[in-house]
Parts: C-alpha cells; sequence; structure tokens
C-alpha cells in the first residue's frame, strides 16, 4: 500500500508507473493542490519510497502555473534511453477553465525538464472537440495523455480525455487522438472512440495483446475502469456484455509493461472520518496482471509478487483443525469420501480455519451441494465482528461486508453492516467446484474465483482474527484448503525519520531535491 500524506492531509492522486532496470518508477498527483508531480521507487511494486519530485507548477504568467494533472512517461522514441513526459496543466489567468497538454524530458527519470521548443503546450483541435471556454461544460477538456508507439505499423498516438463538440451535454465524452506525424510535431484526427454515454472516459490507456488492440478507460458515474477492444488500432472498438475490468472504487487505472507482462495499477477510493468529518482519501494498492482469456476478453490476475512476501504455510485437510465459532447444534464437519464437507443443513455457522491471522493468502477449492448459501468470514472476533464475504455460486456475485457490533449502541444503530464492495463472476463455467483465493495484506482485500480478480478494495476496519468458511442451509466441499502467512515488506513509512532522511529504508536512487 503506498498513501502521500504527512504532517497535514494529502491525497495521492491519478498515477503512472514505469518499470526500468529492475525498478519501478510511480509518478503521481498530490491532492488538493495539485501543485506537483511526485516520485517514489519500488523494487517490488508494493513498499514505495518517495524521491526526487519530478515536476512543479510554472512560474506565474506561465501556462501550467495554477494546477498539474495527470502524466504519462514513456521512452523517447527520438532518443534511446531518455523519456517524456507528457502532462496537464492549467492556467491561472483562466482560472483553471482551459487544459492543455505539456511535455517534459528526462534522462534518468529523476531530473525532468520542461520542452519549451515552441511545440508545446498542445492545444486541441476544435474541428473534432470542445476547444473553447464558451462551450459545452464550460470548459476545454484535453487531459489525461497517453502516448502509444504502435510496434507494427509504427504510428505514434497520443491519447486524451476529451469531448466532441455536439450531440448532448453529459454524452460527449470521448477518447481524443492526435498523431506525431514528426518529432514533437502533432496533428489532431477524429476521436479514436466515443461511446455517445458518458461525460468523460477519463486517463485512457492502449495496449495490444494477441494480435488485438484494447483500449481502457475510467468512467466517473459508476467509478469504476472500463475496456474496449478492436482488431484494428483505428477501431471501431467494441465491448463485451461485461466490460467493466475493475469493480466500484477502483479508477484511474495505467499501464506497466515489465517483463512481457501487463500490470495494471490503480488508486483506490475510501470513506475516511477525520475531525468529525466524512472525507474521501485514495491509496494505491498492489498491482494486478492484465491477461486475455479464451474468448478475447480481459481479465486480471493477482500480483506474483505477493510469492515473495509468504513466509509460512499451511495445509488444513483434517476436520480436527476446524473448529466452529457459533456453536450452531445443526452444524458438522465431515470427512467423507471425497473429501471434508462442512455442513449447516439449519441456520447459520463459521467453520474456523486454525489461528489468528493478519496478513494471509488462502487458496481453496470448494464446491456447493444444493442451493443453500455459503461464504467466508476474514479477520473476525470470538464475537462474530469481521467481515463477511458472500459467495452466490448460482448467480456469481460476491459481496464483502464489515459486519459487526456498534461500541456504542443504541436501537437500530446497536450493529454495522455496511458493504463494501460487490463483484461479478460467470457462474457457469466451471463444473464441479470453484477455485478460491484470498488475499489480505494490511488493509488491502482481494478476491479471486478461478483466477480471475473479482473484489479489490482497501478497507481498515479489522486487522486481525480467525479465517474460515460459513455455510448456510447448505454443503460445501472443501479442497486444496492452504494457508499462507505474508510479511509486510517495509517501506518509508516504517522507518524513523531525521530531520533530512528516513533511517533503515533503502532509498533507491536520488533522495528528495533538499538532499541531492
Amino acid at each position: 500500500m503506498y498513501a502521500s500524506h504527512g504532517f497535514l492531509r494529502s491525497d495521492i492522486g491519478d498515477v503512472d508507473i514505469v518499470c526500468h532496470e529492475g525498478v519501478y518508477h510511480l509518478f503521481h498527483l498530490v491532492l488538493p493542490n495539485h501543485d506537483f508531480i511526485a516520485h517514489a521507487v519500488s523494487k517490488d511494486g508494493m513498499a514505495w519510497n518517495r524521491v526526487r519530485n519530478a515536476l512543479f507548477v510554472g512560474e506565474p504568467g506561465e501556462w501550467d502555473d495554477d494546477m498539474l494533472w495527470t502524466m504519462h512517461v514513456s521512452p523517447d522514441p527520438e532518443k534511446p534511453g531518455s523519456w517524456r513526459m507528457f502532462y496537464t496543466g492549467l492556467s491561472r489567468a483562466e482560472f483553471g477553465r482551459v487544459q492543455r497538454v505539456g511535455l517534459a524530458r528526462s534522462d534518468d527519470l529523476y531530473h525532468w525538464k520542461r520542452c519549451n521548443n515552441g511545440n508545446y503546450p498542445l492545444e486541441i483541435d476544435g474541428r473534432f472537440y470542445e476547444s473553447s471556454a464558451d462551450e459545452g461544460r464550460k470548459w476545454v477538456s484535453f487531459r489525461d495523455p497517453f502516448f502509444y508507439r504502435d510496434e507494427e505499423s509504427g504510428e505514434r498516438l497520443l491519447l486524451s480525455s476529451a469531448r466532441i463538440n455536439e450531440g448532448p451535454i453529459i454524452r460527449r465524452g470521448c477518447v481524443g487522438l492526435a498523431r506525431e506525424v514528426e518529432p514533437d510535431v502533432f496533428v489532431f484526427d477524429k476521436p479514436l472512440h466515443r461511446p455517445g454515454l458518458y461525460d468523460d472516459i477519463e486517463v485512457p490507456n492502449l495496449i495490444r495483446i494477441k494480435h488485438r488492440y484494447f483500449l481502457l478507460g475510467s468512467i466517473r458515474e459508476d467509478t469504476k475502469v472500463h475496456y474496449w477492444w478492436s482488431d484494428r488500432i483505428e477501431g471501431p472498438y467494441e465491448n463485451f456484455y461485461d466490460n467493466v475490468l475493475l469493480p466500484e472504487g477502483n479508477y484511474a487505472a495505467r499501464i506497466c509493461c515489465y517483463e512481457g507482462k501487463y500490470l495494471l495499477f490503480n488508486f483506490f477510493s475510501r470513506k475516511e472520518t477525520l475531525y468529525g468529518r466524512e472525507i474521501i482519501t485514495r491509496l494505491l494498492p498492489p498491482p494486478k496482471e492484465i491477461v486475455s482469456g479464451k474468448d478475447g476478453r480481459l481479465h486480471l490476475k493477482s500480483f506474483s509478487g505477493f510469492d515473495a512476501l509468504v513466509c509460512d504455510c499451511e495445509t488444513i485437510s483434517d476436520p480436527g483443525q476446524i473448529s466452529m465459532l457459533f456453536d450452531n447444534p445443526h452444524a458438522r464437519v465431515e470427512d467423507l469420501d471425497d473429501g471434508m464437507h462442512i455442513l449447516c443443513p439449519s441456520g447459520y455457522e463459521a467453520f474456523l480455519l486454525p489461528g489468528l491471522r493478519q496478513d494471509f493468502r488462502l487458496r481453496a477449492r470448494i464446491e456447493l451441494a444444493g442451493l443453500g448459501k455459503c461464504g467466508m468470514v476474514i479477520r473476525v472476533s470470538e464475537a462474530g465482528d469481521g467481515y463477511y464475504l458472500s459467495l452466490d455460486l448460482v448467480k456469481g456475485i460476491a459481496q464483502i461486508r464489515h459486519w459487526g457490533a456498534n461500541p456504542t449502541p443504541e436501537f437500530e444503530h446497536a450493529f454495522t453492516y455496511q458493504t463494501l464492495q460487490t463483484g461479478y463472476f460467470l457462474s457457469n463455467i466451471m463444473q464441479g467446484g470453484w477455485e478460491i483465493e484470498i488475499v489480505c495484506h494490511g488493509m488491502y482485500l482481494e478476491l479471486s474465483i478461478n483466477g480471475q480478480v473479482t473484489l479489490s478494495l482497501v478497507d481498515d476496519g479489522f486487522y486481525e482474527g480467525h479465517v474460515g468458511f460459513y455455510t448456510e442451509s447448505a454443503n460445501l466441499k472443501l479442497g486444496d484448503v492452504v494457508m499462507q502467512s505474508l510479511s509486510r515488506p517495509t517501506t518509508e513509512q516504517d522507518s524513523v525519520y531525521t530531520a533530512t532522511r528516513p533511517v533503515d529504508a533503502e532509498i533507491i536512487g536520488p533522495g528528495p531535491a533538499s538532499e541531492i
């Protein structure tokens, strides 16, 4: 996990990640001021240390002297070993109403210099897009740049979050397109994709997997990451019956290519109470791997980096290892010829695995007999307070809830029952069983079903407790149950700070600007 705050509360904004020579480089906005682009580094993609900030707002009177918004870092196609950062800038003189895209260059990813060769900043073309603060939304949308170089055609495309200049106001969101026809010279074209449905398509990405192009974007209407596909780079782009890549709360996803794999990073928005008022905070969870299935659909796999954190492993195959939380007289555990069964024909029972758990990865194969209810309990107390994961294997719905007693009970407020996230999966593709994987690492919670990430969220409600499965009027067969304890990698937040730098934290590359 990674957050961006110290003495006063600040928040991580949109992110971009590149991996170079075995080091992940994270560039991100800092909210609410948007006055600089921060830089952090990591060896594993999970534990981050801040280094020299990449870019600050321009001097008063410059085109980007108000705010800096989303950026994208990619190799410089004209100068091997160097990098370009396209970024969004706003001007104070225009009250931030006009978005433009500028460029900064670097030879080492740590030191960045604005490009002032007369071609930047880029301004969007009014032939195809809203380009004046007097039309549409009354501001100019031209942000979240993403540079893509096509290996097959050699084309250089600059995508952006933009809006067409006609049609219903809240349906004009599109993926803007400009082509780099010669170094640093861009010519705008019609949108790469125009759904005709959304107000904006934010933080676009384009990747090519198995000769098919996939376009990713974040949609404000449902706060989810969507995707579309095409066999041609120019489109048209289509979507499947379910084109949601990440469930609600996950946003502003960016793609990082490393060792032939595509990793997806994004921030997660969660509600938090600070000084008596509810606010939204954003954190960077671990990445996921993007893969294309046999049917051509994209799905996400849990990050393989968790493998390096496994410090203990236990197999659960003996009914004697299972205990019951609620002592339901109808509940029982049976060791049958085909495996271990947990049953509760009437009422509800949670069947607990050995020990109390904080950070872990649990893998199991489950098979439901009949049409009763089943799921999991995670970090639950002896009183049953904890996370409850409902698994509807018939309809293909997973839902995780925060459920427990209220410390100051009063009538209907005696308990808390909050749905944290809901995800969907195909319920008819597996005959005979389901492969389940749960990752709990600090505040990060993740569920994978049949190898596909279904839930991904951040919550700090419960840090330690029992883990197990529950049934309600159901018979659940368990197999290949393996519990792995996970270690916590050291980050700068775990270190003791002096006046100048953290102690006992390894800093990769140049330190903060004051230390250079």
